[in-house]
């Protein structure tokens, strides 16, 4: 029964108790409403008080199955409110343990430290590839909304050491500093860098100047929500249907068109084969927008003729069916 279900019966009883001494001293000694309301208050209370009026042997009869019924229904609503105390707790520790036990067994998972509108929304957009994200947040106010959108997560200090290791970051692939202050976010991409040599590390950053400070720390990307706010305005006034197809390609609907990386690794039956000869626009009716190679050089609208080499990461758009069936086809044992 849960605690409210609890605390209505509790109620209830109370109710029946009360409501029953009082008629019952109504009916045995013919008293008033208010003189028997008020013998069972002071009887089932245990006060010792005075009685109301003199009290025959069947009154003093009832009078003691009173008492005895007050005594139990105290028992009852003690032990309900231990009973509470003690399963809250109890479900607490052991959430709280499973939860730990989860966190310990990610691998290549996302860090996501600070969990205010930035990092909710950048939660929520990974976890539609991945739920594989632990967040470390700091207020403890923020537990509740954490549960609800069933997040794994610790509450604590993001730049403390051991919460970061308990984050299992020596194991993540990815740690994202959206921290509230700048000077926040620069100790802890100083912290996380330190304790993994390879982890790929995003930060944010509110100032343009700290850019520089959080590369020199180690994050490998530094974003200003601000500045992307900023464009994506611009680009809203300026180049209005630009601006509606990439909200249509950068979309998560399954429906939409969409853009997708996809990388090539030296096992792909697509290493090392050219683009005319890889039949991704026949049999995947998908557009190459540009082919990232491993040397960081960005071919955009590649030719025909342009080979895919291996550590390669083709950008192409299409529709959400055709771009899983070419991820899967990519990194699959059998030739396409």
């Amino acid at each position: 029964m849960t605690n409210l279900g609890q605390i209505v019966k509790a109620i209830l009883i109370s109710l029946i108790i009360f409501s029953g001494g009082s008629f019952g001293y109504m009916f045995l000694e013919k008293w008033s409403f208010i003189d028997a309301a008020y013998m069972t208050a002071i009887t089932l209370s245990t006060v010792g008080f005075m009685e109301v009026h003199e009290v025959s042997d069947a009154g003093r009869v009832f009078t003691i199955i009173l008492i005895f019924s007050g005594v139990g229904y105290f028992l009852y609503i003690a032990g309900v409110i231990i009973q509470s105390i003690v399963e809250g707790e109890v479900q607490s520790i052991l959430g709280r343990r499973r939860l730990d036990k989860r966190i310990s067994k990610m691998k290549n998972h996302y860090i996501v430290c600070g969990y205010g509108r930035i990092g909710r929304t950048l939660c929520e957009l990974i976890k539609e590839e991945s739920s594989n994200i632990v967040v470390i947040e700091k207020n403890l106010e923020m537990a509740p909304l954490l549960e609800e959108d069933k997040m794994h997560y610790l509450i604590g200090d993001a730049g403390d050491e051991s919460a970061l290791i308990k984050a299992g970051i020596e194991s993540a692939s990815f740690l994202v500093a959206a921290l509230a202050t700048d000077s926040a976010n620069v100790f802890l991409v100083l912290t996380a860098r330190q304790l993994s040599s390879e982890i790929y590390i995003m930060a944010r950053a509110d100032n343009p100047g700290v850019k520089k400070k959080l590369i020199v720390a180690g994050a490998n990307k530094v974003e200003s929500p601000y500045v992307i706010g900023a464009v994506s305005m611009g680009l809203r006034l300026l180049r209005p249907s630009v601006s509606s197809f990439l909200d249509i390609a950068l979309s998560r609907k399954k429906e939409a068109i969409q853009i997708e990386e996809v990388f090539v690794s030296k096992d792909s039956h697509y290493t090392n084969v050219m683009l005319k000869d890889s039949g991704i626009r026949q049999n995947f009716n998908l557009i190459i927008i540009s082919i990232k190679k491993a040397s960081g050089e960005m071919l955009f609208n590649p030719s025909y003729d342009t080979l895919i080499e291996s550590g390669d990461t083709v950008i192409v758009m299409g529709k959400t069916p055709d771009l899983i069936s070419f991820g899967d086809a990519v990194n699959s044992d059998i030739e396409p």
